[in-house]
């Protein structure tokens, strides 16, 4: 059990774009569910995009919904968050694990800030 390895963050102005990329060191299984987590300074966690299989169902949160998308490609280990039209509120560390998420799994995230 290897955590993910997230990157792609950094710092960026309000509707400007980033794409995050998630490596999974060992075969994700198909069958599983995939998500796009974030936490920002002094906030719970929250669910920021779920993906299963590469183009077979997805889930947004309000949020987020018309901005980002998921992506996944399975062959490769490999998740994918594209992320749109960024807002100040955007910022936060990224993380991607299962769903329901599994304590060994997560790893340093990749940091994304978005100010002017």
């Amino acid at each position: 059990q290897v955590p993910f390895v997230e990157s792609g963050g950094g710092l960026v102005q309000p509707g400007g774009s980033l794409t995050l990329s998630c490596t999974a060191s060992e075969s994700i299984a198909s069958k599983l569910i995939i998500a796009w987590y974030r936490q920002a300074p002094g906030k719970q966690r929250e669910t920021v995009a779920q993906i299963l299989n590469e183009d077979q169902w997805f889930h947004y949160a309000d949020f987020v919904k018309g901005r980002f998308t998921i992506s996944r490609d399975t062959a490769k280990n490999m998740v994918y968050l594209q992320m749109n039209s960024l807002e100040p509120g955007d910022t936060a560390v990224y993380y991607c694990n299962f769903v329901p998420p599994l304590e060994p799994y997560w790893g340093q995230g990749t940091q994304v800030i978005v100010s002017s």
